[in-house]
Formats: structure tokens, C-alpha cells, sequence
């Protein structure tokens, strides 16, 4: 069984189209979409447990040029 999370993104000014590109090249994110309101961008990581998907937000997301702020929301129930 694998674990899911929600990477809401908060990046800087005319960073949004950089940091998607750069979730296009890690492999454990399903999709990312540019939204509107408190974050900039939405993602989605699905891993094979929870430890890895911390890792993938400290390691990988929160390295990408232009990312501000994550805030991750783990999947409970589906």
C-alpha cells in the first residue's frame, strides 16, 4: 500500500511555470496544477509511505527554485 499527500506551494513572483517544471521531473508526483488563493500551486505525491513522502518535500520540492513556503496535507481515508 502507498501513501498520498497534498503539496500545497507557495512560491515567489513569476516563479509558478519554473517551479511546475520542476515537479514534472520528480518521479513520486502525480500531478501539479498552477490554483488561485493562499498557495500558488497544488501537488500531488503518492509514495510508499509516509517517511518518503516527507522526504520528497524536504529534499526535492522545497530545493526547486522560486518555492516559498509547502504545506503538506497526508491523505487518510480515500
Amino acid at each position: 500500500m502507498s501513501a498520498k499527500a497534498f503539496i500545497l506551494i507557495e512560491v515567489s513572483a513569476g516563479s509558478i511555470l519554473r517551479v511546475l517544471q520542476g515537479l514534472k521531473q520528480i518521479e513520486v508526483v502525480k500531478f501539479s496544477y498552477a490554483i488561485t488563493g493562499q498557495y500558488d500551486i497544488i501537488a500531488m505525491i503518492e509514495a510508499p509511505d509516509m517517511a518518503e513522502i516527507g522526504r520528497v518535500a524536504l529534499n526535492y520540492i522545497q530545493t526547486i527554485d522560486g518555492v516559498l513556503r509547502t504545506v503538506t496535507c497526508h491523505v487518510v481515508a480515500v
